[in-house]
């Protein structure tokens, strides 16, 4: 199929009306995020009309890898649990910077749609039963291999990504009336990430994360200050002038701009706008692993279960909290997220340019890129969990958590948005 035809994925009906996403396999990108709220469609993320336009629209709605943010440009000596390796970060942003991955990052690439002729490998059989029994139109797997030496990372890795929709407990909670009563979950999106080395005695660095934008009130062709935000997180990554992490944290509770409980985005908000990483609290953070080893890898392993329990149901399992809630009182839309991450950046669209790409017809825009109507500053919401930035440089995160993935390890990385309408 082509790079750039969506794959449509939606709920059995009745559920199909209310959430439904468009994915192209070209940087794994959420084209789309269709919600229905009082009989009106609306499209929550930004993004260009033209599936192709996301090639010169960077990073709006496309995975980021192999490592997301930013990492000091130069060759770095990697070890993780007694096995070493040399990477060699490659600049971008700046001669300084290497950003998203690298010149030519997982965003840059099509995907490969997997089916039962070419079916996942590395999610477990006691996963993809689970996946079998949901309907087929409601996920997707994809896949990437990177050949060692991609933008100057060790190691050839394979990365599959789930996403899924994953409809209320009961089906019919979602549409019980022609208009779904206020605060009803619509249902979730899942994305699954699981990455792993092919070869032998060797470590990589690994930060995914899907670099999606969301504007609850886009289609109503509002902007997003408005909007009102609640995270749990107590610090934020200190920057150097360069945007580079130095490897400490702020308390929030010397920043006020960055006290997210249910603050309006336009309030108080920094002259530039925001551009944060955020480390969640502790005791906010879940339990499920970000890696594990090979070995313990077997066909009964099942971390699917609770990331795809219905949105409605009280059960949670290992699942944390909601750690990140995003809602307008305009729309009506709420957005919970939870993931496995530890952090999460907060990104405004601080860089957007009106004069640059293309905003989507249906946020008032006129599709064509280049026109001089696309998003400008502040147009959006970007919520990107990741583990903290270059963890790996830091001698306080050895064999810790360093993003960093040896050969006998099995990467995974999900986060999940409940969605209310």
């Amino acid at each position: 199929m082509s790079e750039f035809q969506p794959v449509l994925l939606s709920l059995p009906s009745p559920a199909a009306r209310s959430l439904a996403i468009e994915i192209i396999p070209y940087g794994l990108t959420i084209h789309r995020v269709l919600v229905e709220k009082d009989g009106r469609t609306h499209d929550i993320v930004i993004g260009p009309e033209s599936p192709e336009d996301h090639v010169t629209q960077k990073y709006t709605n496309t995975i980021v890898g192999r490592y997301a943010n930013r990492i000091p440009v130069g060759t770095h000596v990697l070890e993780r649990k007694g096995v070493k390796s040399q990477f060699n970060a490659l600049s971008n942003e700046s001669p300084e910077v290497s950003l998203h991955g690298g010149p030519v990052g997982f965003d840059s690439l099509p995907w490969t749609l997997l089916s039962s002729e070419n079916p996942p490998a590395l999610f477990s059989k006691t996963e993809l039963d689970r996946l079998h029994a949901l309907p087929p139109s409601s996920y997707s797997v994809f896949r990437l291999v990177s050949p060692s030496g991609d933008q100057g990372f060790p190691g050839t890795l394979t990365t599959e990504v789930l996403v899924a929709l994953i409809g209320p407990e009961d089906p019919s909670s979602a549409d019980k009336t022609d208009i779904p009563s206020p605060e009803s979950f619509l249902g979730s999106i899942a994305i699954v990430y699981r990455a792993k080395l092919e070869d032998s005695k060797t470590v990589t660095p690994v930060n995914l994360t899907q670099h999606w934008g969301f504007n609850l009130d886009a289609s109503l062709q509002d902007g997003p200050d408005s909007l009102s935000v609640e995270n749990h997180a107590d610090r934020i990554a200190e920057l150097a002038p360069n945007s580079l992490g130095t490897g400490k944290f702020v308390p929030i509770s010397t920043l006020p701009a960055h006290a997210h409980a249910f603050k309006r985005i336009g309030e108080n908000i920094p002259p530039n706008g925001y551009d944060d990483y955020y480390l969640l609290e502790e005791k906010a953070r879940s339990s499920i692993p970000s890696r594990l080893p090979l070995d313990e890898f077997v066909a009964e392993t099942d971390f699917l279960k609770d990331v795809l329990r219905p949105p409605s149901g009280k059960e949670r399992g290992n699942r944390p909290n909601p750690l990140v809630v995003l809602s307008s009182t305009k729309s009506g839309i709420t957005l919970e997220f939870d993931s496995n991450q530890h952090g999460l950046m907060f990104y405004s669209n601080a860089m957007g340019n009106a004069a640059k790409g293309a905003r989507k017809k249906v946020h008032g825009g006129s599709g064509i890129s280049g026109n001089g109507d696309a998003y400008g500053p502040q147009t959006a919401v970007f919520l990107e969990f990741h583990h903290p930035l270059a963890a790996f440089l830091y001698p306080q995160n050895k064999d810790a958590e360093d993003t960093l993935l040896t050969s006998d390890e099995l990467y995974h990385n999900y986060v999940r948005c409940d969605i209310k309408a």
